[in-house]
């Protein structure tokens, strides 16, 4: 056996045991520890389609008697005549399509109940993923797989559970009337019938779902770009490149093109087959029943109850290649959900991790050490000093870590060596929630959710009120602009704020800020959008608002920090310089270069 065929074997048993996996992971959604109503339906959807299928058997046994009544032959079932047994075989169909219903109808709230818990832990598990993830994966495409891997869900639920379980006992079924009714042959033939037109379907399928594959790849591909560029509407605009953009939607779109018509060609040649297989073996079978009847062996009822057999396992079958197919993409796609599900946060809490308890919100950072990649080291042995109330600012040069002492501060990320301490707590020994509760946070790029500026702004605090929100809105000097707008607190911002100017924008943050009145303020940049006159209240404003709180200023305009208790100069890494901006100036060190660079450029400005 060549190499290739010993792979091939093993990844479809790799294959065979992940979507055992995906299965098991599911049927906790479907038989809910604790909920005994929802287990209860689910007991009784599935009595509702053993009956529908216990129905749909003896119906044609009906249709077979009513037959033989008319044309004088045979003993009418339950002594019946032929419009009784009519009556009974029209009451049989009905009863079918019932329990049919009942069955979805039972399971409607267990499946539904089922996909919001699954897409509820999926969020959540998202959100609870690290900053380094999401800056390493596609927004959309990650969207797209959430999406895929619940709508999969819902399709394996109602297929995999009211197809093709129900389809094997039907056949089973079926095969076990003709085999008791007529003879084996009616059984062999019905039986490689169906095993061929499975083995046809399963074989087929396999290879279209290769080429599904690559169809959603490009279909991903696609998304992401017109996503992307989307997003980056300002962006396109300012460089005139609306043409490269939907050259370059239009090459993705071509590949999903090229792929979309191997499907459907693919889908023609398993539909033809399909329809040969199937209807040689009705042929056979009816050929066969037909001779009996001319034979004397069979009664023209027998004939019409084989063909209502026969027509009876076609129907189902007819959706099998359908149903195999959807059922295995869906496999892929809950696959890749369950595999996002199964990435551990690089950032996780210790199992005993306590809440935060801030009294001074005196921070220190003991030789710390980090770097985004291995061989890449941002801080170098960085250690500082904040006590509870002051303001400390951190200054240099891009590139230099100033940011990155704030995404440690609110946990983003790990510090690889020293330790970082909010009153004496480690951060990694407290949970998450409360250090970020702990921590207000206005960043240098405000992004808003695209609802109303009241919205926006009481997000800080959940419940917040109105007089809450007005306020936070005054101290953040951005009330009067609010108010002149036709649609005042209503007004909606657009996607990520796009309809407020970069100052709107920065104010609203500073406000949703404020109103989370946490006692440490961490402000990376927070002025950076603002105009001299603008900034100036604003500074006054944050001023007020880090009273008796620790804030911590990443700044670039050093105009913007010059009150602040101490400043912290970082260069490559490391602390070089630090102290008031007077004791700063007298040193005439790096510092003092980099007031003088932003004088001078304000001045020629």
């Amino acid at each position: 056996m060549s190499d290739t065929n010993i792979s091939n074997r093993e990844q479809a048993q790799e294959e065979r045991r992940s979507n055992m996996r995906i299965i098991r992971s599911v049927l906790p959604y479907i038989w809910p520890k604790g909920e005994t109503g929802l287990r209860v339906r689910v007991i009784c959807a599935i009595l509702a389609l053993v009956m529908a299928k216990v129905v749909a058997v003896f119906t044609p046994m009906l249709y077979k008697s009513a037959v033989d009544t008319l044309a004088g032959e045979g003993v009418p079932v339950l002594a019946l005549g032929a419009v009784g047994l009519t009556l009974a075989y029209g009451t049989n169909r009905l009863l079918a399509v019932g329990f049919d219903q009942l069955r979805d109808l039972l399971f409607a709230k267990v499946s539904q109940r089922a996909l919001r818990r699954l897409a509820l832990t999926t969020f959540r598990h998202i959100h609870a993923l690290s900053l380094r993830y999401h800056l390493t994966r596609r927004t959309g495409a990650l969207s797209r797989i959430m999406d895929r891997g619940v709508k999969g869900v819902a399709f394996l639920l109602r297929f995999l559970l009211f197809s093709i379980g129900p389809l094997f006992l039907e056949l089973i079924m079926i095969c076990s009337v003709l085999a008791a009714l007529f003879d084996w042959r009616f059984l062999v033939v019905v039986a490689g019938t169906m095993v061929v037109y499975v083995w046809f379907t399963f074989a087929v399928t396999e290879w279209r779902l290769r080429i599904r594959r690559v169809m959603n790849d490009r279909d991903n591909e696609a998304s992401q770009r017109a996503i992307d560029s989307l997003l980056n509407f300002e962006t396109v605009k300012y460089f005139g490149a609306e043409r490269r953009e939907a050259a370059r939607y239009d090459e993705a779109m071509a590949g999903y093109e090229a792929a979309a018509v191997k499907t459907t060609n693919s889908l023609a040649a398993i539909n033809f087959g399909q329809a040969f297989i199937i209807n040689a073996g009705l042929v056979a079978v009816m050929a066969m029943a037909a001779m009996g009847v001319a034979d004397g062996e069979f009664t023209v009822g027998d004939f019409v109850m084989v063909n209502a057999y026969m027509l009876q396992v076609i129907a189902p079958l007819n959706f099998l290649g359908f149903v195999y197919r959807e059922i295995r993409q869906s496999l892929m796609d809950m696959g890749q959900m369950f595999d996002l599900l199964n990435d551990n946060a690089e950032i996780a809490d210790k199992p005993d991790a306590k809440e935060l308890k801030v009294s001074g919100g005196h921070i220190s950072l003991e030789n710390i050490a980090f770097g985004y990649e291995d061989d890449r080291a941002i801080l170098k042995d960085v250690s500082l000093d904040v006590p509870g109330g002051q303001t400390v600012a951190i200054v240099g040069a891009s590139g230099s870590g100033k940011s990155t002492i704030g995404r440690l501060l609110f946990r983003f990320y790990d510090v690889q060596d020293g330790a970082l301490r909010i009153d004496g707590q480690d951060v990694r020994d407290v949970t998450q929630e409360s250090l970020h509760n702990a921590i207000g946070v206005v960043p240098q790029d405000t992004v808003l959710f695209n609802d109303t500026i009241r919205y926006n702004i009481g997000y800080g605090l959940a419940g917040a009120s109105e007089a809450e929100i007005i306020a936070a809105a005054k101290s953040a000097q951005i009330h009067d602009f609010i108010t002149a707008l036709p649609d005042g607190y209503d007004t909606m911002v657009g996607e990520r704020g796009l309809k407020l100017s970069g100052g709107e924008k920065q104010r609203v943050g500073i406000a949703r800020t404020l109103l989370k009145n946490p006692p440490i303020l961490l402000l990376d940049e927070a002025t950076s959008a603002l105009d001299t006159e603008t900034e100036q209240g604003i500074k006054e404003a944050l001023a007020r608002a880090g009273e008796g709180r620790t804030v911590i200023t990443i700044a670039h305009r050093l105009s913007t920090i010059a009150e602040a208790d101490r400043i912290v100069v970082l260069e490559q890494g490391e602390v070089i310089e630090q102290g008031t901006h007077a004791a700063l100036l007298e040193q005439q060190g790096r510092y003092a270069q980099l007031w003088a660079r932003q004088q001078a450029d304000e001045d020629a400005a």
